[in-house]
């Protein structure tokens, strides 16, 4: 099992920043792709932004030049900062783990973080 734990939301106004992190921890074989999902209240859950294990990332085009996800494969965190908050980034923010073991897909996933931004 993999165990990821969340930190760094709150309540920001807009145009502020915000960081998150993700520790993982566990059996983390086989896991290559770290990211932030993100849901807000009545919408389903949807990708932010993912890291490879090499450093490709991923972005929504929503966050594209707001956001910026890094990781530190050392630490087996994931890093999601984001400035120029808008008020619809207001959601529950997930942290992802995910790859292939022993040829299967797995995903691991946090307990989510509250961001609330202020108009």
């Amino acid at each position: 099992q993999v165990q990821l734990v969340e930190s760094g939301g709150g309540l920001v106004q807009a145009g502020g920043s915000l960081r998150l992190s993700c520790a993982a921890s566990g059996f983390l074989y086989g896991i290559n792709t770290m990211g932030w999902y993100r849901q807000a209240p009545g919408k389903q859950r949807e990708l932010v932004a993912t890291i490879t294990q090499s450093g490709i990332t991923n972005y929504a085009g929503s966050v594209k030049g707001r956001f910026t996800i890094s990781r530190d494969n050392a630490k087996n965190t994931v890093y999601l900062q984001m400035n120029s908050l808008k008020p619809d980034d207001t959601a529950v923010y997930y942290c992802n783990a995910g790859g292939l073991r022993f040829a299967s897909r797995v995903d691991y996933w946090g307990q989510g973080t509250q961001v609330t931004v202020s108009s």
